[in-house]
């Protein structure tokens, strides 16, 4: 019998419509080796897809039955057809970065066949500068944004003379830990166990919400948000989307979070703290109280996060502050306070006070409702631990890796990073519809930086030109 998907990776097919897929994506732009090209790193993926060897993840689909009780499950695909989930896509003249966006966006504005596994991989030749991007999408169902790069990074290694690495969907040698499938008869177990945690926790749990809600109410950080104000972002989207990315020299962001004595993270939410308030200023739609950006943050230092260690704050990005460093010294004490709020609870109260403060936009996504009186908070800004070391794909250096989010009704605009080697890649995904033109904000991003090294006088010789993919 197979066991029921977990209500959260259910939530994602349960509230998805045309105007509203839910997969996540991914973009590498790979260099090739010296005396190979693109088309050869091409040929490579194709024998890869032509081989026919698929990890068993990548053969899941979706199904429901009464063996589910009509709930949704996972199933191999008795029909799997590696070809259809692998293509290959080439650019039109000139090849340059907007060809590239324009592709990515159409191709991430597309639903997956829901009678199929929940992903592809498109592999993109045609760039003038001779390089091979590879765009990856997989439904929010079957990974989130940190599994979904953490599969593609897999593929990859720091050994830049290795030529045997498979390709992301192949089987691995690294063997999983070991796992009992879970039956309808292990249901009621997992309930009472649930039910006997959660009510050891309830104790704390109490104080715990009390003191989320009295943040949320006086603007602090914390997992709630009551003081997020309405803006031309937070409005009904379509399905189109539209994607942009750039990236900038992870060096100028440590020495603006040095100078400040405050952390990478927060530079990347005072950038775009700063980027926001010029866009919207440009609109004449900037609101008089602050922007607050929903931050999914790891509670464990220098540690890979994932269930019980994640949460998530909301900051309040000081964008109603004219001046760089006001603004992030802001953040920087909305993030402090949060993240020390969260840290003082039980995973279990942790959880919930998180769950709190996203269960508006989970109710939207589920009942379809358009209807949005004030948004719970305005924007998304998620920062991807990334490796910081190079990595290569059989030789071809990764230049970058530009994460692609889900814009849902309300919040028209996510913004993702994650570094890679010595760069930070900001990736950009809107809905077309709302912000058909997303250039212009990468360069108000880009001014934002300049502005927080001139307000913490870093010398100009520090700075390098941002470099627009990688």
């Amino acid at each position: 019998m197979r066991p029921p998907m977990s209500p959260t990776d259910s939530m994602f097919l349960l509230g998805e419509s045309r105007d509203h897929p839910m997969h996540v994506g991914g973009l590498i732009l790979l260099r090739p080796r010296e005396g190979t090209t693109a088309a050869d790193l091409g040929a490579l993926f194709t024998a890869a897809a032509a081989d026919g060897e698929v990890a068993p993840l990548w053969r899941k689909r979706a199904a429901r039955s009464l063996g589910s009780f009509g709930q949704w499950a996972w199933e191999e695909d008795a029909n799997f057809d590696l070809s259809y989930h692998v293509r290959r896509n080439a650019l039109p003249q000139p090849g340059g970065l907007d060809e590239l966006w324009d592709l990515v966006s159409r191709l991430h504005s597309t639903l997956l066949d829901r009678s199929r596994p929940l992903w592809q991989i498109h592999v993109i030749e045609g760039l003038a500068d001779g390089r091979l991007a590879v765009y990856t999408k997989i439904h929010h169902a079957l990974a989130d944004g940190v599994g979904a790069m953490k599969l593609l990074r897999r593929a990859l290694s720091p050994d830049s003379e290795r030529t045997d690495m498979p390709a992301p969907w192949a089987p691995f040698d690294t063997p999983s830990r070991p796992h009992s499938p879970g039956t309808a008869l292990d249901l009621p177990e997992a309930a009472m166990q649930a039910v006997r945690t959660a009510t050891a926790e309830v104790t704390g749990f109490v104080p715990a919400l009390a003191g989320t809600v009295n943040r949320a109410l006086r603007g602090g950080g914390g997992s709630l948000s009551l003081a997020a104000p309405n803006t031309v972002i937070n409005v009904p989207i379509s399905g189109t989307r539209r994607f942009a990315a750039r990236s900038w020299p992870l060096a100028r962001l440590r020495a603006v979070a040095r100078a400040a004595d405050t952390t990478v993270n927060d530079v990347v939410l005072a950038m775009s703290s700063g980027a926001l308030r010029a866009f919207l200023i440009e609109q004449e739609a900037l609101p008089d109280r602050s922007l607050v950006a929903m931050v999914p943050v790891c509670l464990l230092p220098d540690k890979d996060c994932a269930g019980n260690e994640l949460g998530v704050l909301m900051a309040d990005l000081g964008t109603d502050i004219a001046d760089p460093a006001d603004r992030l010294s802001r953040v920087s004490a909305s993030t402090t306070e949060g993240k020390s709020s969260m840290q003082g609870m039980s995973s279990l109260s942790r959880l919930a006070a998180s769950a709190l403060g996203v269960a508006p936009l989970a109710v939207g996504i589920l009942t379809r409702n358009r209807a949005l009186p004030r948004p719970p908070f305005n924007v998304i800004v998620s920062n991807v631990p990334g490796s910081p070391d190079p990595l290569y794909w059989n030789g071809a250096r990764v230049d970058a890796v530009y994460p692609l989010s889900v814009p849902v009704d309300g919040q028209a605009l996510n913004i993702t990073c994650t570094s890679t080697d010595d760069a930070i890649a900001f990736g950009l995904t809107s809905c077309s519809r709302s912000l058909p033109q997303l250039q212009p904000l990468l360069d108000h991003f880009d001014a934002a930086l300049e502005a927080l090294e001139d307000a913490f006088d870093l010398a100009p010789v520090d700075r390098q030109e941002a470099v627009r993919a990688g």
